[in-house]
């Protein structure tokens, strides 16, 4: 079975380099958003969703924590992860940024809309619905390839989206009750959060 590069407590600097250059540029964006996010009461709110961020906050937890098999150095055996890694991180950190520039005061940790919200349908959300849940899974799959076995990573991988579908249907419907058709519309032009796939 490949180990994951901090298997044995032991991590690669290249490797401490990109999961720390990862998640920070990852989180720059929601910062910044919550410094100018619209702190009014949104209109409609739908507190159900946070099941799905449970799931989703599992599943970080396993990659960053889950363990399956005997800890043994990775050695060199764990190199060809952190091109992978790179690749995952660099889209979570492109989504992260181009989706809250579209997305601007919008944005909520909550399924909820503002009285003044608007159906947004530029930039990243020309492509898929939630690109932010897009790159939550790239960052997730980014960091298991540097932290996890692959089997744990599986298993958070579904996790994640069990936790993701949760979210999108409920969102979904919030966005289809304020904007019908113009909504179910986009929705069938639209993937939901993976690119190509209905």
């Amino acid at each position: 079975m490949c180990r994951p590069l901090a298997y044995d407590g032991r991590m690669s600097t290249l490797a401490r380099a990109v999961l720390g250059i990862g998640w920070f540029l990852w989180a720059v964006p929601f910062v910044l958003i919550r410094l100018k996010r619209n702190k009014s009461t949104p209109q409609q709110l739908d507190r159900r969703a946070r099941w799905g961020i449970v799931l989703q906050g599992v599943a970080f937890f396993l990659v960053w924590y889950g363990r399956i098999g005997t800890q043994t150095s990775a050695g060199r055996s764990g190199v060809w992860r952190i091109p992978i890694a790179i690749v995952f991180f660099s889209l979570a950190d492109l989504l992260s940024w181009t989706s809250f520039r579209a997305l601007g005061r919008q944005w909520r940790f909550d399924a909820g809309l503002n009285a003044d919200h608007e159906l947004v349908r530029s930039g990243m959300y020309k492509i898929v619905r939630h690109p932010i849940y897009l790159s939550m899974m790239a960052l997730m799959l980014g960091t298991g390839f540097l932290r996890s076995s692959l089997p744990v990573l599986a298993i958070a991988f579904v996790l994640s989206v069990i936790g993701t579908e949760i979210r999108v249907r409920i969102e979904d419907r919030l966005l289809a009750s304020r904007f019908g058709g113009q909504f179910t519309a986009y929705q069938k032009r639209v993937p939901a959060y993976i690119p190509f796939v209905r």
